[in-house]
């Protein structure tokens, strides 16, 4: 691996192998194939005009893109300015893009067409917004409350050179959503040295090289898929774009075709593509796939098993764990060591420590259940706009991750499950009382309790109990409010009507007794 870590900044990894790979394929989508030499000019020019509409160092940039060429010349231009990139979710609606707008309250929007109406319903009249770039538009010529530049005509007119703006490490690079854990999503606060360090450390428990090709089916707005973005243009790899994983066999197809090295996904991923996908008969055919790895939650041991079984004997598994407060990664499980550690989330990686703390702030002894606690240089600088919620989750100790687990006497560390009621459905943490309030919202129902059943795909199905206000509303009423005011992963995948939800003695509605009312509706 080359000695490309003296660069202080996330895009020079991008200009260092545009200078040393610059005919090389960097990025392919579908027919697209660019080289890192085309990538890293559009990304010059796009900063160019970015600094001329006055874009400064510290402003936010939103990006609202699915995973193509487009985002990453978007990404690196905005970051090559000192300006903030904001990747937003793909899934967001009207009402979350107004939020997010008046938080963040940023001087530039690029998106593509594809969320053209969702853009247009947004009123930009009190926002300090100075324009809005967007690629193939499909409503060329409607008005908007602020200036709207075409996506080609501004690529091709500043200067293709490198700028040389003057950025320290420390300064705000990203700030990235979550999926909502603990309520509301928060925006992590990232750094380029909380971007770049993390990037160093996972090139080298995975010793990535300019070999490597990636394929990417995670989306880059997810910190998971951000981390492949970078790490593979560190090295001067390439990245493969398959937006189209509700179609397994078409990326398993493409992972033979383009001869991928490495392949990353969440739990559900591997689940769908053990279950229903054609995986296993392209063991033969998967000869350069180098390694998997997984993170975004527990893998249950079955699954785990299973996909030892089917990959190539040759492919290594690496088991890993991390957060968006953590730039990613902060542990990985060597892949000679799966049998073995089969539950474990593996060791900290390169330049991350990790504790097990009691509830007095103490380290707790070894095989003793604590929460588990981080310090590096990838931890994130906070939350945007929220230092009462940055107190909770940073110290004196490091970053507190919600996660409680033990260490065994090997150093290896272990998650049993999370310090509150938050369950995980396919790799995102989820919040039923985020739901409940929005189907309160609807003027359907009375009350209403959302749980989480037990999924070996998604990890958790949500499935919500209601009592509605009259025998006409139906459960096909109430799922199609939550689609038009939910992100998919949200929306539960079953409503159950009853006359009465069952209540504790105090009144309270008891969840226990809902969740065994559920599983008798099964």
């Amino acid at each position: 691996m080359r000695a490309l870590f003296r660069h202080a900044l996330i895009h020079h990894f991008l200009e260092e192998s545009a200078q040393c790979y610059p005919g090389k394929v960097a990025l392919i989508h579908d027919e697209k194939r660019a080289t890192y030499r085309e990538i890293n000019e559009a990304a010059n020019q796009l900063a160019c005009w970015l600094i001329k509409q006055g874009v400064e160092k510290g402003d936010r940039v939103l990006l609202i893109f699915e995973n193509s060429l487009e985002y990453v010349v978007s990404y690196y231009g905005v970051l090559k300015t000192g300006a903030v990139a904001v990747p937003v979710s793909n899934d967001i609606k009207p009402e979350g893009l107004k939020g997010l707008l008046l938080e963040l309250d940023p001087v530039l929007v690029i998106s593509s067409g594809r969320f053209e109406r969702i853009i247009r319903a947004t009123d930009f009249t009190k926002l300090s917004i100075k324009a809005l770039v967007l690629n193939t538009p499909k409503f060329v010529g409607h008005s908007m409350s602020c200036p709207t530049y075409l996506w080609d005509e501004i690529i091709h007119e500043g200067e293709s050179f490198n700028l040389d703006v003057q950025i320290e490490d420390s300064a705000l690079a990203s700030i990235i959503y979550t999926s909502g854990s603990m309520g509301q999503p928060k925006g992590v606060m990232l750094s380029h040295k909380n971007i770049v360090s993390n990037t160093v450390s996972i090139c080298q428990y995975l010793d990535l090289s300019e070999k490597d090709i990636q394929m990417v089916i995670l989306p880059f707005f997810y910190v998971m898929g951000q981390s492949l973005l970078n790490t593979h243009f560190a090295v001067g790899g390439s990245v493969v774009i398959n937006n189209k994983f509700a179609f397994p066999a078409s990326v398993i197809k493409q992972m033979v075709d383009e001869q991928v090295t490495g392949f990353s996904g969440v739990p559900a991923t591997y689940a769908y593509l053990l279950h229903r996908s054609p995986l296993a008969d392209y063991r033969n055919k998967l000869s350069s796939l180098r390694y998997c790895s997984q993170a975004g939650g527990h893998m249950p041991m079955q699954i785990k098993e299973e996909l030892r079984r089917v990959l190539p004997e040759h492919t290594e598994i690496y088991i890993m764990y991390g957060a968006t407060e953590a730039s990613a990664r902060l542990t990985y499980l060597e892949p000679d060591r799966l049998t073995e550690k089969i539950d474990s989330i593996g060791r900290p990686i390169p330049g991350v420590s990790l504790r097990i703390v009691d509830t007095n702030g103490l380290e707790a002894p070894i095989g003793k259940i604590g929460e588990i606690v981080a310090n590096g240089p990838n931890i994130m600088k906070g939350y945007w706009k929220d230092d009462c919620t940055t107190a909770k989750v940073l110290d004196g100790n490091g970053y507190h991750t919600g996660d409680l687990g033990f260490q065994d006497e090997e150093g290896y560390f272990y998650v049993i499950g999370r310090k509150d009621n938050l369950m995980k459905v396919g790799g995102h943490r989820i919040n039923p009382q985020e739901i409940e309030d929005v189907l309160m919202r609807s003027d359907l129902i009375i009350e209403t309790a959302v749980l989480g059943i037990p999924d070996e795909i998604l990890g958790h199905t949500l499935v919500a109990v209601i009592t509605p206000k009259s025998e006409t509303c139906s459960e096909n009423n109430v799922l199609s409010f939550c689609a038009e005011q939910l992100p998919k992963y949200k929306v539960p995948s079953k409503a159950i009507l009853v006359r009465a939800l069952p209540k504790s003695a105090s009144g309270k509605i008891d969840r226990a007794k809902c969740g065994e009312l559920v599983c008798a509706r099964q």
